[in-house]
């Protein structure tokens, strides 16, 4: 279960207290950091990223990643937004290496929900793979779905 939009400390408090795992879109960075401390992982929305900030005035995704608070990229309202967020990771200030900034969309979404069969390539893991070239810009080439290819 996710907590949502929590502001305070109090609001992380009161996400521990219903069990939740994920602080879903913390709106401050006291939340953020509140939700880390607590173990909680932190989720953001790539749009947020891409667009350069929150639409209606909070918590950056850039900052938060920026502080190291950072642990999933959702794609909430634009599906399409989750490559180039999770390949913004890679630049400065934030410089996560390619393989940190890919897990944030893949393997740490995938822990924080407890779907261990899924989000790396590993042997056992369900084979969800997608191929794509980043330059120019990033173009999906193949998809494969429980190792199966599908596009």
């Amino acid at each position: 279960m996710a907590s949502n939009d929590d502001g305070t400390a109090a609001h992380i408090a009161e996400a521990l207290e219903a069990r939740c795992r994920i602080a879903d879109f913390p709106t401050t960075r006291i939340a953020a950091a509140a939700a880390r401390e607590a173990g909680l992982a932190v989720l953001m929305g790539a749009p947020n990223l891409v667009r350069g900030g929150s639409h209606v005035g909070n918590l950056s995704a850039a900052d938060c990643a920026t502080a190291g608070l950072l642990d999933v990229l959702a794609s909430d309202y634009v599906p399409a937004s989750l490559l180039p967020a999770a390949l913004l990771l890679t630049h400065a200030p934030i410089d996560l290496d390619l393989p940190a900034a890919i897990a944030t969309g893949t393997a740490w979404p995938a822990a924080a929900l407890g779907l261990l069969d899924r989000g790396e390539i590993a042997p056992g893991r369900r084979a969800d793979l997608v191929e794509l070239t980043l330059t120019p810009r990033p173009v999906i080439r193949r998809v494969w779905c429980a190792g199966r290819r599908v596009h």
